[in-house]
């Protein structure tokens, strides 16, 4: 049973989190996710916070965007079509830790140009992250507690030049319930509905999010979205 708290986020782990977790499940699983934001807008947050900063790059030739845990790469597709239709020239780098979503968003971005992928695990010091100028996080950074956010967002940040756009869950029981019944009729893999509820349950109080931006450089705004997300920009 998936506990809920409105106080406190949950420390109950996604199957998901498992770094070797693959197969089949997670193929379909990775298309269920992709309907949940289809479905309740999720890629909206993302395009409209990176139309927010490309206001700060006028006349710049190519911008540079790493999503970070890319999962099968749809974001940074999302992102590839969007600059196209605004006549944006992208260079679109994923990263995750599982080296089996890697290999799926390769196979699912065959054929749309200047997007590549790479197996990187933020936590890890040792690992790079590439430079960039803009970079994006889509329900990711639930996954992680507190100080663990601030550590990749301090990472990320030193390599960026212009800002980050955050998307991530609200923490509250109408969202709970909401994705229970939505998992219902449109979520076929059990690790999905499953996971599903355990995110909103580890999701984000406005609060929360401001006092990790309290203790960050940069210039912040936070705005609550539907379907219960919260949009967190970044600006230098």
């Amino acid at each position: 049973m998936i506990q809920f708290s409105s106080t406190y986020r949950s420390e109950e782990k996604e199957i998901m989190d498992d770094l070797t977790f693959h197969g089949p499940e997670m193929e379909q699983l990775l298309v269920d996710l992709s309907k949940v934001n289809r479905f309740l807008g999720g890629n909206r947050i993302t395009l409209n916070g990176l139309g927010y900063l490309m206001k700060e790059r006028m006349g710049k030739p190519t911008t540079s965007i790493v999503d970070v845990g890319c999962g099968d790469g749809e974001t940074l597709r999302r992102c590839y079509f969007w600059g196209k239709r605004n006549n944006y020239e992208f260079n679109l780098m994923g990263l995750d830790a599982n080296i089996h979503i890697i290999k799926e968003a390769e196979e699912r971005s065959e054929g749309i140009k200047n997007i590549n992928f790479k197996a990187v695990n933020v936590l890890d010091e040792k690992e790079p992250i590439p430079k960039h100028d803009i970079a994006v996080f889509s329900l990711f950074l639930h996954h992680f507690p507190e100080k663990e956010i601030e550590q990749i967002l301090s990472r990320v940040w030193a390599q960026c030049s212009t800002g980050i756009i955050i998307n991530d869950l609200h923490r509250s029981v109408w969202a709970f319930n909401l994705f229970r019944i939505f998992s219902a009729f449109f979520v076929k893999t059990k690790t999905a509905r499953h996971d599903g509820l355990v995110s909103v349950a580890r999701g984000f109080r406005r609060h929360e999010l401001e006092k990790l931006a309290s203790g960050l450089e940069g210039s912040h705004r936070i705005k609550w979205k539907w379907a219960f997300r919260y949009q967190w920009i970044i600006k230098k």
